[in-house]
């Protein structure tokens, strides 16, 4: 029930104080001593106060102690005290729950930002592929005025020709670089004790279409430039007679992962790379040599194995690589051993060779998808100071990535061999996926 008046009785609930103090003010003075002085008698203790203003504080207690028996503090109705801190409290904690789903919000919106650039960046944004990209870049060129009108009419042509056929237009191609170093070797009597060189190797640079993105591609056909005019692979690459386009190699990836080559790999592109700019590695490369039968192997150098980050276990195992079955003999060996696949983040080169410098250090020879044909040209007329080779040189000091791995071609499959290692793929993605 309400607090009722102690004057009246009269219910008066949470007005109470000011009940009292309209109604019954005039009670709380009493009459007063014999020496004088007025008396104050508190109404509901009966205590007696000299002063008015004592008398007030006194039933204002009163009045609280009441008002806390009924459940109803009168300091709830303040903005300080206990009610005060409360509210605080109340705030505090509603601020925080905003400031922690900003958060959140922002947290997320960085993640989908990030997850965006990775999609550019790796070519799986869905912008088109390598035609859409030639022919964005061919207008570029004529808008800027470094391509007259007939010559993009032309050049469009003869990609849409290379795209409808399969067939790389091989205009990004230099071929004789191999067979220049030979004979640059021969001659070159300073430092170098003995050189190893792979079988010929033509060399593929990026174009208009896959600038950015397609070195794993290029390299790939600079591997298999040097299979085509070895016939100990002709059996297994009777239906790859030609050098494929940059699309058609998407295709014939995606067929080794319908064969089932490296699902997990293939779940990372959604099984999808034609009309892609999307970037590819040494699994992307070892599953589609399987496919054609060709036997290959990866080899991971997942950390440094010298001084300064540097990995001197890479150039010994190529170097056991070209000169297994060479030991002795000539200066120059011009091996019937393929190329091989160098990939770090975010580049991939294909190794050609390696020298051994008179005082044993090793050094490799790199074909980048990244030099023109022009640069390469250069190394066609060779001079006798041997400048132009910076451009393939590349010393143990200067390969300091965290990592590399490498696909090394080793013979051909049988069919039952080839069988067996779709298998493993397969089980080996089965192991990694709980």
């Amino acid at each position: 029930a309400p607090p009722e008046c102690p004057f009246c009785g009269e219910a008066a609930g949470r007005e109470l104080e000011e009940h009292v103090r309209a109604r019954h003010g005039h009670l709380l003075g009493a009459p007063g001593t014999g020496n004088g002085e007025q008396l104050y008698e508190c109404p509901m203790c009966s205590l007696t106060c000299t002063n008015i203003q004592i008398l007030e504080e006194h039933v204002d207690l009163h009045l609280e102690e009441h008002n806390f028996s009924e459940g109803i503090p009168l300091a709830l109705e303040c903005c300080s005290g206990v009610g005060g801190n409360i509210r605080d409290l109340e705030l505090a904690q509603q601020l925080q729950t905003e400031e922690d789903e900003w958060q959140r919000s922002e947290e997320e919106k960085r993640e989908r930002e990030e997850f965006k650039k990775l999609q550019r960046q790796y070519g799986l944004d869905n912008s088109g592929g390598f035609k859409q990209q030639f022919l964005k870049n061919l207008e570029r060129e004529v808008d800027r005025g470094r391509m007259q009108p007939f010559e993009y009419h032309k050049r469009k042509a003869d990609m849409m020709e290379s795209l409808a056929s399969g067939i790389d237009d091989g205009k990004t191609k230099t071929s004789g670089v191999i067979e220049a170093l030979c004979k640059y070797y021969q001659n070159e009597n300073k430092d170098v004790r003995r050189v190893w060189l792979s079988a010929g190797v033509d060399h593929f640079h990026s174009s208009l279409g896959d600038r950015g993105w397609g070195c794993g591609y290029r390299n790939f056909q600079m591997l298999l430039s040097s299979l085509l005019q070895n016939s100990f692979y002709n059996d297994c690459l009777r239906d790859t007679t030609l050098i494929p386009s940059i699309p058609k190699i998407q295709s014939m990836i995606e067929d080794a992962w319908r064969e089932g080559f490296d699902p997990h790999g293939a779940s990372h592109f959604n099984n999808r790379l034609h009309g892609s700019k999307a970037w590819i590695g040494a699994c992307e490369i070892y599953s589609l040599l399987t496919s054609l039968r060709i036997k290959c192997q990866i080899i991971d150098f997942h950390k440094p194995t010298g001084p300064m980050g540097t990995h001197p276990c890479l150039f010994e195992w190529i170097l056991h690589y070209y000169s297994a079955d060479h030991e002795g003999g000539a200066k120059v060996v011009c091996t019937s051993k393929p190329p091989i696949y160098l990939q770090h983040q975010g580049h991939s080169r294909t190794v050609v060779g390696i020298e051994e410098k008179k005082n044993k250090s090793l050094c490799l020879l790199l074909f980048d998808p990244g030099c023109s044909s022009q640069q390469m040209q250069k190394l066609l007329k060779q001079n006798s100071d041997g400048t132009g080779l910076k451009l393939l040189r590349k010393f143990v000091g200067s390969l300091k990535e965290k990592q590399y791995q490498i696909v090394a071609v080793d013979g051909v499959l049988s069919l039952e061999e080839k069988a067996a290692r779709c298998h493993a793929s397969q089980v080996l993605t089965a192991e990694k996926i709980p």
